[in-house]
Order: C-alpha cells, then sequence, then structure tokens
C-alpha cells in the first residue's frame, strides 16, 4: 500500500482571494443586494490576474454568495454559505411549512428577548413598531421582528431567522387585513414589546406565537 501524501498547505491565490472577497460579505462591506465592482477594478485594486479573479468570481458564484447576471455585474445574494442554502430551501418550500418554522423561531427567540434585552434594544423595539404601524406593510414589520429576535443574543438564530424572514415576506406579500383583525395584530405587537420590557419571557412566547397564528390566518384568507 502507498504511503499517503500530506496535503499542499499553501494556499492558491485564488482560494486566499475567495477568503477575502468572502470577509468583505460577511463583514457587510458587501452588503447583499450590492452590485460588487467589476472584473477589471478588481484586477487592479488587489493587483492579481484576471484569471485568478474569475476562478475566484466563480467560486463564490458556486457557493450561492454572488450572483453573475449576463450584461449587468455580478451581485452580492447572500452573506454566507449557510444562508444561501437556507434562502433556496425556503423558497421552494411550501408557505405553510415556512410560516410554522417562523412561528418555532419567533416564540422562542421572543421568549430569549424578554430575559437578554437591554434598554437600547426596547428603545428601538419601539421604535420600529411605531414605524410598522405607520406604513403597514409587511417590510416595515419584517424590521421589527427581526429586531425582536436580534435582542434574544444568539446570532446563529438570528442569521438563520434573517433568511426565513425574507422568504415569509416574498411568499406573503403584503397581506389586507380585515379592520378587527388589523387592531388585533397591533395589539398583540405591543404587548409583545411590553412583555419584553417587563422581562416576561412566558407573556413574550405567548404573544409571539398568537402573532403568527393570526398571520396564518390571514394568509389562509387570501390563497
Amino acid at each position: 500500500m502507498n504511503d499517503l501524501r500530506a496535503p499542499n498547505r499553501v494556499a492558491s491565490l485564488a482560494a486566499q482571494l475567495v477568503d477575502t472577497l468572502r470577509e468583505q460579505i460577511a463583514s457587510g462591506e458587501w452588503p447583499v443586494g450590492m452590485r460588487i465592482p467589476a472584473e477589471n477594478d478588481l484586477v487592479k485594486q488587489l493587483g492579481v490576474g484576471r484569471t485568478t479573479v474569475r476562478e475566484a468570481l466563480g467560486a463564490l458564484v458556486h457557493l450561492g454568495l454572488l450572483e453573475a447576471r449576463r450584461g449587468d455585474g455580478t451581485y452580492v445574494r447572500a452573506s454566507s454559505e449557510m444562508q444561501s442554502v437556507l434562502m433556496r430551501r425556503a423558497n421552494s418550500s411550501r408557505r405553510d411549512d415556512v410560516l410554522e418554522l417562523r412561528a418555532v423561531l419567533e416564540e422562542y427567540a421572543s421568549g430569549l428577548a424578554a430575559v437578554r434585552r437591554t434598554d437600547d434594544d426596547l428603545v428601538s423595539l419601539r421604535r420600529l413598531l411605531d414605524e410598522s404601524e405607520a406604513r403597514d406593510d409587511a417590510e416595515a414589520d419584517v424590521r421589527f421582528h427581526q429586531a425582536v429576535v436580534e435582542a434574544g443574543r444568539n446570532s446563529l438564530l438570528t442569521e438563520v431567522y434573517d433568511v426565513l424572514s425574507a422568504s415569509v415576506a416574498e411568499q406573503i406579500g403584503d397581506t389586507l387585513w380585515p379592520e378587527a383583525t388589523a387592531a388585533e395584530h397591533t395589539r398583540l405587537h405591543r404587548r409583545l414589546v411590553e412583555a419584553i420590557a417587563a422581562k416576561d419571557e412566558v407573556g413574550a412566547r405567548y404573544c409571539a406565537a398568537e402573532i403568527v397564528k393570526l398571520t396564518q390566518a390571514g394568509t389562509e384568507r387570501e390563497k
């Protein structure tokens, strides 16, 4: 039996460039949705060959972090490999399945927020809730719930939820609420913030679960 040879520990220039560009994306320097610099500009900025740049960009496209659009450039599609995989999975799933998973995450995250929130979190939550009520659209509501999850201080849960919430917003759009349902929706959101303010973990989880149930009921009527 032949002896196994140890792998070459010196990463190729393209592999090093992949790590560099991945860091640009993960840090938010290149946020999701941004068109990244053109290939020629990257060659000049980085001082590497065109082939190296193309190989690195191709690898990031394959990982799902970048998306090449013919005639338009290359855009950031996801902030991490996990986000890319979750986006594809959520977008190909039944709406009810996505909403049920959202219910599980939001209920648990709201309980964490009640336990771990800071005074700054409360200021942010109340501001976002006011904006959500004033604008009355899905995007504002998503930002509020993302802030609730972030207040729970679990970075992995936050990353998963951010992907899921984007999928929910795409799938349900701006649901038209009957007046009574809209009023209940607002009341539950207010109760959720007050439960988090009071550090009432059980109350926060209950309100979060009721909000998702209300959303599910509303989307059922839209079908």
